[in-house]
């Protein structure tokens, strides 16, 4: 039997050398790098997947219109497919009196952008009150009196009230249309805008129509102007409902010497509550004799606009150019004062209509595009002319 012998010390672990304890460190270093570097490729990845769904979502809250990519499936199947090619699969017929002659509905994202352009080019539009309509038929009552109000104590008794009295509007319309052309070459490039240049196209030939039916129209197959409704020179509650007032001119050729006291007579024939948005309208020849216009004192009565957007003012009010508008002549009316908003309603039916036409005046192919509007005056307190007469 082995012994040990007593002076002779246990054996133990050696302690590790410096070049294993370096070795170590080396390791730790490196699975920091690594580590770090995993995170950053991690935070990368998270912005760029961040960023994608940010784009997503501003492409589907903005509405597709002026010079953004046609994503819609509607809008592309409509211009792709409809207008440039005439394929008419999965697209919805408007009928009108003759269903085969209706056309085909317009999305609403090239319909807004109609509705857009017509506003800013068309003078009455932007002024007047629009209103959409599913039907050709519109109707709207107006309170012409008797809706009378009072004070009275907590607990007594409330009298009775006059009977209201209303009137009801019912706008002349008809159907406006316009019918631009493009070459066969133009539908086949694949760079030409389709969608801009036709709403551009149909809204400055509906501009232009609108344009006169809203001061003179007849009232027979399109709206009634405004310059169309009878007149008075009664003031407001003596004058029968749907008459204008007018004030004379107090010469019979143009203004007379004091031209200032004739406008401002014009302005105050309007009712305070009507003033406030209220604007001038006439045509550029009669803004022409206007600016020239001054005060006994050589103060001219036209304020142009100092700030860009700002609008040029006559006697603190901003004045509208229509084309329309009659010249500065005998009888004539040639500026109309009021709130057009509270004055002038516009009714019009909410879809546009176009028909493709590639037959009828070949090489062109034809785009006829249709819409019912209608208009007329709606509260005749609140539009009043001018005449020149003596």
């Amino acid at each position: 039997m082995d012994t040990m012998n007593p002076g002779t010390a246990a054996p133990s672990t050696s302690p590790s050398t410096p070049v294993d304890q370096m070795e170590q460190s080396f390791d730790i270093v490196a699975r920091q790098e690594q580590a770090e570097t995993d995170i950053m490729g991690l935070r990368t990845d998270v912005d760029e997947v961040k960023a994608r769904l940010d784009k997503v979502s501003r492409a589907a809250s903005r509405p597709v219109i002026g010079g953004a990519s046609v994503n819609n499936e509607e809008v592309k199947g409509f211009v792709d497919g409809y207008l440039r090619r005439g394929r008419e699969t999965e697209l919805k017929s408007i009928n009108g009196s003759a269903p085969s002659d209706g056309g085909f509905a317009v999305p609403q994202q090239i319909d807004a952008l109609i509705a857009r352009e017509l506003t800013e080019i068309s003078p009455i539009r932007s002024i007047a009150q629009v209103v959409q309509t599913g039907t050709s038929g519109y109707r709207k009552l107006v309170a012409t009196g008797g809706t009378a109000s009072g004070w009275v104590s907590e607990t007594a008794t409330r009298p009775e009230t006059d009977t209201p009295n209303f009137a009801e509007i019912a706008p002349p319309s008809g159907d406006l249309y316009a019918n631009p052309a493009a070459s066969q070459s133009m539908l086949d490039d694949v760079d030409f805008d389709m969608q801009v240049w036709l709403s551009n196209e149909i809204a400055i030939e509906f501009a232009r129509a609108e344009g006169s039916a809203f001061v003179n129209g007849t009232g027979s197959n399109q709206p009634e102007g405004f310059l169309q409704a009878a007149t008075s020179t009664a003031e407001d509650g003596v004058r029968s409902f749907g008459q204008l007032q007018y004030i004379g001119s107090g010469d019979a050729s143009g203004f007379d010497a004091s031209p200032d006291a004739k406008l401002i007579d014009l302005i105050h024939s309007l009712k305070s509550g009507h003033r406030q948005g209220a604007s001038f309208v006439m045509n550029s020849s009669t803004l022409a004799t206007v600016r020239k216009l001054k005060t006994a004192d050589g103060a001219f009565l036209w304020q142009p606009g100092m700030i860009k957007g700002q609008p040029n003012r006559l006697l603190g009010y901003p004045v509208i150019e229509a084309e329309d508008m009659p010249d500065i002549g005998s009888g004539e009316f040639p500026i109309a004062f009021g709130n057009f908003r509270q004055g002038y309603l516009i009714a019009e039916h909410s879809a546009t209509r176009v028909l493709r036409d590639p037959f009828s005046n070949k090489p062109f192919v034809h785009f006829y595009a249709t819409k019912r509007v209608g208009g007329q005056v709606l509260d005749s307190n609140a539009i009043k002319l001018l005449k020149i007469e003596a």
